[in-house]
């Protein structure tokens, strides 16, 4: 089972959860931009050192070198058993580039998984997030599935629920908006491409991993 995916969805689209749930039934790697960029960094690797000086800055990481550090993880042994690609590509440039460096080591990419969720439904579950502020743990107190037991506290510890700053209302809207303009457009890419399978993201977790898990298991 040595696939290889792509999770494409908006911020709050239930791609975390998704991956999360693959991983912990099958064993598939998830591997985000973000985990990269800071396992890089905390290593004092040669690619992390470079990055470091753009976040450091404020800015954004150059395509080129987001490609290396994404190129090196997928070298490694454990993604040699499948993998889902979270966080990347976010550009068309992006694609492209990954298309190439996967056709030099003889694989291709065997599905792109699209969760669709309207905007308004995203602004509610990210401004509805809340994490544990002892465990870390995630509740949506929009949504019945993973709301918790007792309003503001955690089901595992007691811990005081908290809200990131990321997923305030304004903030949320914002992240949003950076998707519709720079990775939305990958949808028509990798339909044109005749790998996009497109989910619900408003028939719940459950319905998604059940179809999901078709896709794996095919």
């Amino acid at each position: 089972m040595k696939k290889k995916f792509i999770l494409l969805g908006a911020p709050g689209s239930g791609k975390g959860t998704l991956a999360e749930r693959a991983t912990a039934k099958y064993g598939i790697l998830q591997i985000s931009t973000g985990d990269i960029f800071r396992h890089n960094v905390a290593d004092g690797t040669e690619l992390g050192k470079k990055a470091k000086e753009y976040m450091q800055r404020g800015d954004l990481v150059p395509d080129g070198l987001v490609l290396d550090l994404v190129t090196d993880r997928l070298s490694q042994d454990d993604a040699q058993k499948g993998y889902m690609l979270d966080g990347f590509p976010r550009t068309i440039v992006q694609a492209e580039a990954l298309n190439k460096t996967l056709e030099k080591s003889g694989t291709k990419i065997d599905a792109v998984v699209y969760l669709n969720v309207p905007r308004d439904e995203l602004v509610k579950r990210l401004s509805g997030r809340r994490t544990c502020s002892v465990c870390g743990r995630s509740y949506n107190v929009g949504n019945p599935e993973f709301a918790p037991a007792v309003d503001g506290v955690c089901d595992v510890d007691g811990g005081e629920l908290v809200q990131r700053h990321d997923d305030d209302k304004k903030v949320a809207e914002g992240r949003i908006d950076v998707y519709n303009e720079q990775t939305h457009p990958l949808v028509k890419y990798y339909q044109a491409a005749g790998i996009l399978t497109e989910l619900n993201g408003m028939d719940g977790a459950v319905r998604n991993f059940e179809l999901f898990s078709k896709l794996i298991e095919a």
